[in-house]
């Protein structure tokens, strides 16, 4: 294909605050130097034709209702498309685009939000639609939530698309306000070691979080209603409902009031330069993770586990979703190449599976490089 349109889309790593987007509180997430590319080129018809190096091709008509795919990756795309016309009915006419990734799918660096922004940003590029980028965010996450099923929050979308290159963002998920901070760890690498255990958002696990974290909140609102969101109730009021919740419902809250805290701690602790507190805080969060909220599993606990051991790793943790994917962890630059050894070696003899190590940098978010 002679594209019109070259679009960059970069997945994104989230240094703490973890499934904390959907109950309004702090992450602190950075695009990465690993993309999506999508190649966009307009044709005359009505036709749309999208084609994956990954997941094959298919075909869809822009003037026919768009409809729910079985065949998983393809609702990325119609989701995207279904949000575009909608906010510019009548302007977006056929087109051809072809997809190719370095972002490993299914290892938590969120290849679902560098898809879907990518299309967005692309699509608005490509028929000069004028849609701004919190737009663009917004169409992005409900193409999740409305043709993919997974009710996730804004992180991943917003990281994907406001990243700039050594910045992190401290983001607000309830009014999305956010500030860009230094991302200077140095000398220290982040490096993502991802379990090649294979997780799906889109199945029931994560948003029966959602659920608990919500229900959870309806019982705090009966005697506080001034919390509207569970990130926002301090620890102490939610300590005083222990004997009043069911006993999963308050370890779910109790954590998302905790890591909520140490997000925003976290950036304070960067931002003075404080390297050792902030990934003293990274074992918390994996913590947490993994006996509060139970989104861990073996694989990742013991890679965790590992590093405690590990002078050279000043944090680790697990990232993203959970059940499977990526931790994240803040390495000596002089012991990247061991730690990369070490640890595959270790996760090779306890579960016979190939571990992945990726060293990743931060990047600036969805770029956009017209072909003259």
């Amino acid at each position: 294909m002679n594209p019109e349109i070259i679009v960059k889309s970069p997945g994104r790593i989230n240094l703490i605050g973890e499934h904390i987007d959907y109950n309004g509180g702090h992450v602190l997430p950075a695009a990465i130097d690993k993309k999506v590319t999508i190649l966009f080129r307009k044709n005359p018809t009505t036709s749309c034709h999208v084609k994956s190096e990954n997941g094959g091709a298919f075909s869809f008509d822009i003037d026919k209702p768009l409809q729910i795919s079985k065949t998983h990756w393809e609702n990325y795309v119609l989701g995207v498309v279904d949000g575009v016309l909608k906010a510019r009915p009548g302007q977006v006419s056929g087109f051809e685009c072809d997809i190719s990734s370095d972002l490993p799918i299914g290892a938590g660096i969120s290849s679902s939000a560098a898809l879907e922004c990518g299309l967005a940003k692309g699509l608005n590029a490509l028929f000069d639609l004028n849609l701004d980028d919190l737009q663009l965010i917004e169409i992005s996450r409900m193409a999740e939530h409305n043709f993919v099923g997974t009710k996730c929050g804004v992180m991943d979308q917003f990281a994907v698309t406001m990243g700039k290159r050594k910045k992190l963002l401290l983001l607000n998920c309830e009014s999305l306000e956010y500030k860009l901070i230094d991302a200077d760890f140095s000398p220290y690498k982040i490096v993502l070691l991802n379990t090649n255990v294979s997780h799906n958002l889109a199945t029931s696990e994560y948003n029966t979080r959602r659920e608990e974290c919500e229900k959870g909140l309806s019982i705090i609102q009966k005697e506080h209603p001034q919390y509207t969101f569970l990130a926002d109730v301090p620890e102490n009021i939610i300590v005083s409902y222990k004997n009043k919740l069911p006993q999963k419902i308050y370890q779910r809250v109790l954590y998302v009031s905790r890591e909520n805290a140490r997000t925003i701690k976290a950036a304070e602790l960067i931002q003075q330069g404080d390297i050792q507190g902030f990934g003293a805080l990274m074992f918390q969060a994996h913590e947490g993770l993994s006996k509060n909220y139970e989104v861990s599993c073996l694989e990742l606990d013991f890679l965790v586990d590992l590093c405690k051991d590990i002078p050279q790793v000043l944090g680790s943790r697990m990232m993203g979703g959970g059940f499977g994917g990526c931790t994240i962890n803040l390495v000596n630059e002089s012991f990247v190449n061991k730690f990369m050894e070490l640890t595959s070696k270790a996760y090779k003899s306890t579960f016979n599976i190939d571990l992945t190590p990726i060293l990743v940098a931060t990047s600036n978010g969805v770029e956009i490089i017209k072909v003259v």
